[in-house]
């Protein structure tokens, strides 16, 4: 009798993992990478944002809908051109039960927006000229002149304790940060993992799960062997084929969604054989968009001619972009005299290898000689925002603001001076700074439209493709994922 019990208990624990998998209290998302940092104000690589969003609050934040809404801003009013005014919760607490103030908003913004911090997120906050705090609760905001994309941006604006970093000092906030949001900071395990634990007492309501494991697994089949076991709930990043093949397996669901995030491929204007702009324009016309779309994309993804796609707003569709002909690029590069010439490409697993080695192949068609390195994402991004001969003379991206807007693009990527950018025009500077210091949205658009002709002539980047986010989820989990790419828990919950 004792037998058949056990046999009966073991039993029932292999035909009910659904029951089990939505009673756990742990959550666990594969990423391609770990954080690069877990200080807010310094990367926003989709990695390290989806870990550290969950441990912070932002000023405002988007709703499903992608609409601009509160967060420890309660409300806000523009007082003149230049002056924005911010009523703020008062009620909110850090992880150390100290009370989020003012002070704390005031710190954030003067934080990030010093040059000093070296934040790759720099140039979309160095419109703010100043913060001042109006009592414990209000706060207000001066730009350098009238800034339409203001609230746009600071969506990605995370408040930071002052009196905890300024004790600790960047390095050690970076790597024991302290936030207000629901998932406190249990350990991180660099090149491996980080663990976060719920705060019970967060002021939105009790965190829906216990624990959050975000775990770096390079491998894509890794990956996807974790989420068929188990071992996995949630994986970011599948690949358009094994979106398509997971499909199939009845325990998973594959959420799939058009995203603002525009692959796209960088040129160096300022170091290397891709100093001349026939080497550039002859790069341009060797990638076959549409062909990397339908045959490694699986239609999962929008061609575009320039950096940017539909919903951004100053993006210019009918601006004609480079078209495939490696006839007229293999000329170009004899034109150049850069037969042979060799280009180092770098990428990072963040980026699908087999686009890296498509456009490797087209390249080298045409005349030219790539080197793709591959580093840790930590280790790209650093050579892709350190200096011109540190960057390479390609690089794949896949660039997002999350503010739905070219001033957080073209800008970052292109300005002189630009942490990013590897490439000076004054004619584009000129464009774009017009564009982002009018709230006339007609003197904007042709600002733009002037800004993306000059990076058209100049080839200092490629646009490739719109870009679609895939996720694999265990189908117990309840979540649906948006266009801003956020990986927030607070929106996920187990099935009942």
């Amino acid at each position: 009798m004792k037998r058949l019990s056990l046999a009966a208990a073991i039993l029932a624990c292999l035909i009910a993992p659904a029951a089990a998998q939505a009673t756990k209290d742990v959550l666990t998302i594969d990423a391609p990478n770990d954080a690069a940092t877990l200080d807010p104000h310094l990367q926003w690589d989709a990695d390290s944002y989806g870990v550290y969003r969950n441990i912070f609050d932002n000023l405002v934040t988007r709703d499903a809908s992608g609409k601009i809404v509160p967060q420890i801003a309660t409300a806000w009013r523009t007082l003149d051109d230049t002056h924005v005014e911010f009523d703020l919760r008062t009620d909110v607490k850090f992880h150390d039960g100290t009370a989020l103030t003012a002070d704390d908003v005031v710190f954030s913004v003067k934080r990030i927006t010093n040059p000093d911090l070296k934040s790759s997120q720099l140039s979309q906050f160095n419109q703010i000229v100043d913060a001042k705090a109006e009592g414990p609760g209000k706060v207000v905001l001066t730009t350098q002149s009238p800034y339409p994309v203001l609230l746009a941006q600071l969506v990605k604006l995370s408040i930071v304790p002052k009196a905890y970093v300024e004790r600790v000092g960047d390095q050690e906030f970076n790597l024991k940060p302290v936030g207000s949001g629901p998932y406190k900071l249990r350990e991180w395990q660099k090149g491996v993992q980080a663990t976060v634990d719920a705060v019970d007492t967060y002021w939105r309501g009790k965190p829906p799960f216990k624990t959050v494991v975000f775990r770096a697994v390079p491998d894509v089949s890794t990956r996807i062997a974790d989420l068929k076991t188990g071992r996995a709930d949630l994986v970011r990043l599948l690949p358009p084929d094994e979106a398509i093949a997971l499909k199939k397996e009845p325990a998973l669901n594959v959420l799939t969604v058009p995203t603002e995030r525009v692959g796209y491929m960088f040129i160096n204007a300022q170091a290397g054989p891709t100093t001349d702009l026939k080497v550039r324009q002859a790069i341009a016309y060797a990638v076959d968009k549409q062909g990397i779309i339908d045959a490694l994309l699986q239609g999962l993804g929008k061609p575009v001619n320039s950096i940017g796609a539909d919903p951004i707003f100053g993006y210019q569709a009918d601006i004609a972009g480079y078209g495939y002909d490696p006839a007229k690029a293999k000329a170009l590069v004899k034109e150049a005299k850069a037969e042979g010439a060799e280009l180092t490409f770098l990428t990072s697993p963040a980026y699908d290898r087999r686009i890296v080695e498509a456009i490797q192949q087209m390249v080298n068609d045409v005349g030219l000689k790539v080197n793709v390195v591959m580093l840790d994402h930590a280790t790209f991004l650093r050579r892709r925002q350190g200096t011109p001969a540190e960057a390479g003379q390609l690089a794949i991206g896949v660039w997002s603001c999350a503010c739905q807007d070219a001033d957080g693009i073209i800008f970052p990527l292109f300005r002189t001076g630009s942490t990013w950018s590897k490439y000076s025009n004054p004619a584009f500077d000129t464009a774009a700074d017009a564009a982002r210091s009018t709230l006339d949205e007609a003197k904007r658009m042709a600002a733009y439209k002037s800004a993306y002709e000059v990076l058209r002539q100049d080839v200092p980047g490629l646009g490739l493709y719109q870009a679609f986010a895939s996720y694999g989820a265990r189908k117990e989990l309840q979540w649906q994922p948006t266009s801003n790419e956020s990986l927030f828990v607070m929106d996920m919950n187990w099935k009942r």
